[in-house]
Formats: C-alpha cells, sequence, structure tokens
C-alpha cells in the first residue's frame, strides 16, 4: 500500500472534519490533532484553513469534470451517453463520500476570488451536461419538456447520494446509477405507444 504524503494525510483529515462539523466550526486545532501534528507545525504545510477547503473543492470539481468530459466527447448513442455521464457522476461522489460532502455543503464558504473560480468550473460541469441532453433531443432520442429543469433533476437526484449511499450497500455504483437512468429514460407513464427503452 503507497504511503500517504503529510499533505494528501491532512486534506484527509480536513475533509472528515469539514463533513462532521462543518468548515466554519473546525478549527485549525482540530485539524491539527487529527493529524497528528502541533497546530504551529501544521502552517509547514498550508498556509490557511482556506487552502485545505479551497484545494478539496477544486479537487472535486476536476473530478467530475474529467469523468464528464470523455462521455460527452464520445462517439455514443446519447442514451448510452446518458447512462454512462450518470455513472461517472455517481463514482465520483461514491468514491470520495466525505470530499464530495464538502463540495456540495462548504464551498461557498471560500472568499469570492476562490468562489468565483469553483462556481466558474461548477457552470462548465452544467453546460456539458446541456449539451448532451441537447444532443439526445436533437437526434429523437430525448423527449424534454424543459432542458433546464431536466438538467437540474438529474444532477439534483445524483447529488443527494451522499446523504444516503452506503459502499457496504446492496446496488454498486454502477447499479444505482442504471436505476437513475432507467426512471428517466421511461418516464413514470406509459407511452400511448407502449414503447419502451431498448438501448440495454
Amino acid at each position: 500500500m503507497p504511503k500517504v504524503g503529510r499533505r494528501e494525510q491532512i486534506l484527509e483529515k480536513a475533509s472528515q472534519l469539514f463533513r462532521t462539523k462543518g468548515y466554519h466550526a473546525t478549527t485549525i486545532r482540530d485539524i491539527s490533532e487529527a493529524s497528528g501534528i502541533l497546530s504551529g507545525s501544521l502552517y509547514a504545510h498550508i498556509k490557511s484553513k482556506e487552502d485545505l477547503l479551497f484545494e478539496i473543492t477544486d479537487r472535486g470539481a476536476e473530478m467530475f469534470l474529467r469523468s464528464l468530459r470523455s462521455v460527452v466527447m464520445s462517439e455514443e448513442d446519447p442514451v448510452t451517453k446518458l447512462r454512462n455521464a450518470l455513472v461517472a457522476h455517481i463514482r465520483v461522489i461514491t468514491d470520495n463520500l466525505e470530499a464530495a460532502t464538502v463540495f456540495f455543503h462548504e464551498w461557498k464558504a471560500l472568499t469570492e476570488e476562490r468562489r468565483r473560480i469553483i462556481q466558474q468550473k461548477r457552470d462548465e460541469y452544467e453546460a456539458m451536461w446541456a449539451r448532451l441532453l441537447s444532443e439526445g433531443e436533437e437526434k429523437g432520442r430525448f423527449r424534454l419538456v424543459d432542458p433546464k429543469f431536466a438538467r437540474l433533476l438529474i444532477l439534483s437526484a445524483a447529488n443527494g447520494l451522499y446523504q444516503w449511499y452506503h459502499p457496504e450497500g446492496e446496488l454498486s455504483p454502477e447499479e444505482v446509477a442504471d436505476r437513475f437512468a432507467d426512471i428517466l429514460l421511461s418516464g413514470f407513464t406509459e407511452s400511448e405507444g407502449g414503447e419502451k427503452d431498448e438501448s440495454r
């Protein structure tokens, strides 16, 4: 097992504390004690508590972007892309539950300039989802009553995983993504022609 560097250890402990206590309630002393480092020595590795929050949220934003970019740029059918995009999104959350919680909950605690950086990356990510859904609509694979709210519905549902997903649970991240995709693609009512999604 590779040895975890001191900074990575500090980031890991900070993620755990920010998740359980919240960013504002977590002190430098909390982080130093959890990391097994004296408070004064902690500053040899970081400049401020906000540095940790920014690095955690920025890493999260980059993970989401990387995971989706390859899906959107692929030549797959839009329905397959939707399924793969959900798997990618859910995988980022389930593989990084603590950091994902911090990313969703605490990023607005950043100062203005850093918050703007994260917001730009969040906007870029949503734009890729919009592109994916628009492509599906243009190719006649999706019927979107409201593209913006379709995107919000998908991301809101997927983002909520950090609240209830348990790695030891019955379903894998891929199976959860498939359940979501099946519901999104089939809807809640039977179509007039009784058509079903035949992509699987």
